[in-house]
């Protein structure tokens, strides 16, 4: 079986999505890392691990809503032993990957899942998916830095950042924002922040694509509804 099924069949991700793993250099076969999305494997013989982790395909498909603590990797293993995602989903019935990803300092909602077609489409930013966070920044944030940010900033990876922004409270040492993004840039709202001369101070990501972690505490998780994942799907077009 070629390499990108395989990883498809394991619920990673779509068959797609599984190439972009590849090229990013996070899946081994017996240890070596696989460098073409072609590659037939053994399925039976060989060891497949996805960021160090060792995958195997489905028996059924799993949706998860975690809040996650600040400082914990969202992966699902890490060569230094910090704690990751994945020390707070042991008891979930199969493997669940992440669903993008949130900074080491960055609380709240991430969905896991083992559905892989569902979570490469969440994460395209073809499909605009909303994620609302609350932060924390720096100074007396204004209506002006509001307009810059909602007009657009341009981030170190040549994208343009922007967002709808909604001043909470505000005070001379510190303010608290609302910033609504369809598309998840590394560092995006930091970045932004930065630019407009308000560096972040806390940040918790609130709701992704209309999952919300209002009544979770932190290190909690829940399964999601057959509603809330029929939202999920009708939202990318499966």
């Amino acid at each position: 079986m070629r390499i990108n099924k395989f990883l498809s069949v394991c619920g990673v991700s779509s068959r797609r999505g599984a190439e972009k793993m590849i090229s990013e250099g996070r899946i081994t076969v017996n240890d070596e890392v696989i460098e073409h999305p072609g590659t037939i494997i053994d399925e039976e013989s060989d060891v497949i691990k996805v960021d160090g982790v060792v995958t195997s395909p489905v028996r059924g498909k799993y949706y998860i809503l975690l809040n996650k603590p600040k400082h914990v990797l969202t992966s699902l293993s890490d060569q230094f032993g910090r704690k990751t995602v994945a020390y707070f989903t042991k008891k979930v019935p199969a493997r669940v990957y992440p669903v993008g990803r949130l900074d080491y300092d960055t609380e709240g909602a991430l969905l896991l899942t083992n559905d892989g077609d569902l979570a490469y489409r969440l994460a395209h930013p073809k499909y605009e998916i909303k994620r609302i966070y609350h932060t924390i920044v720096e100074g007396t944030f204004t209506s002006d830095d509001a307009k810059k940010i909602e007009a657009g900033i341009t981030l170190e990876d040549g994208h343009i950042g922007k967002g709808t922004t909604r001043i909470l409270n505000t005070g001379i040492k510190t303010s608290k924002v609302e910033i609504t993004l369809h598309e998840g840039h590394k560092r995006e709202i930091k970045q932004m922040m930065k630019a407009v001369e308000h560096p972040v101070l806390e940040l918790k990501r609130i709701e992704f694509a209309g999952l919300r972690v209002d009544n979770l505490r932190r290190g909690r998780w829940r399964f999601i509804s057959h509603l809330e994942v029929r939202m999920l799907k009708d939202l990318v077009e499966l």
